[in-house]
């Protein structure tokens, strides 16, 4: 039995690329930084985590929410293959006991902050707003997208940016927690306008306070599925 089952829906994806150096201490032991095209990158994701399951069962007030989180991508070769997986800086959700389990079952780092979305589709667009409090202020992703979804094609930045099938925690300078995220291959929709608006610093820490002065290198949302996350297993090197 799977660990978790759920959907992860209208993920809105905004893409930056970073100097690889930035990310070195995050990157958890057993793993290397994965590029595309030589290029190191960084996503600032929102989207909806509904119908949540754990081992089967329902948690009551806890199956459908919001979440948004700064993530990067790493790789590990195993058994004469590359697994391609994805490194979470920092995850935050509206519901305390989804950081709880995450944090105390696969060393994630979630934090509870209150949060709230609106998703509307307009007759020649679509429009998707999450939002999150920090202190006294509230932090949003709203972007604009064409109403009809379209195929991510093979070998594109977005097909990089969605096709990492592993998460990956680090530890210890010697043990990691990796485990396995199933879903089917995604659609999107184009973003035709972007108005968000993050504060990375107050965020995610001066550390990537700088973020906020980048211009996205792409933007593009995801249409989203059922996914599976598998019990998970320790690397230790």
């Amino acid at each position: 039995m799977s660990f978790l089952t759920a959907e992860w829906n209208n993920l809105a994806m905004i893409n930056y690329v970073i100097d690889p150096k930035i990310l070195e201490k995050n990157v958890p032991a057993g793993t290397e930084l994965d590029f595309f095209e030589g290029k190191c990158y960084v996503s600032f994701i929102g989207f909806m985590f509904e119908n949540v399951r754990v081992l089967g069962l329902k948690i009551p007030f806890h199956s459908d929410f919001e979440e948004v989180n700064l993530r990067f991508y790493v790789r590990r070769f195993e058994n004469g293959m590359w697994k391609r997986g994805a490194v979470f800086i920092s995850e935050i959700v509206p519901k305390f006991a989804v950081s709880f389990i995450a944090n105390t079952f696969y060393n994630e780092h979630y934090r509870t902050q209150p949060m709230k979305h609106e998703i509307k589709a307009h007759d020649n667009f679509r429009e998707f707003n999450y939002e999150w409090k920090m202190g006294s202020d509230w932090n949003r992703i709203h972007i604009e997208t064409e109403k009809d979804s379209i195929e991510i094609e093979p070998g594109s930045e977005a097909e990089f940016i969605t096709e990492h099938y592993y998460g990956y925690n680090r530890v210890s300078d010697e043990k990691t927690i990796e485990y396995e995220v199933k879903h089917p291959r995604w659609r999107q929709y184009k973003v035709t306008a972007n108005h968000s608006e993050i504060d990375f610093e107050a965020v995610y820490g001066k550390e990537f306070a700088f973020i906020k002065d980048l211009k996205p290198t792409s933007i593009f949302l995801a249409v989203g599925s059922k996914i599976t996350i598998e019990e998970k297993k320790e690397i230790k090197l």
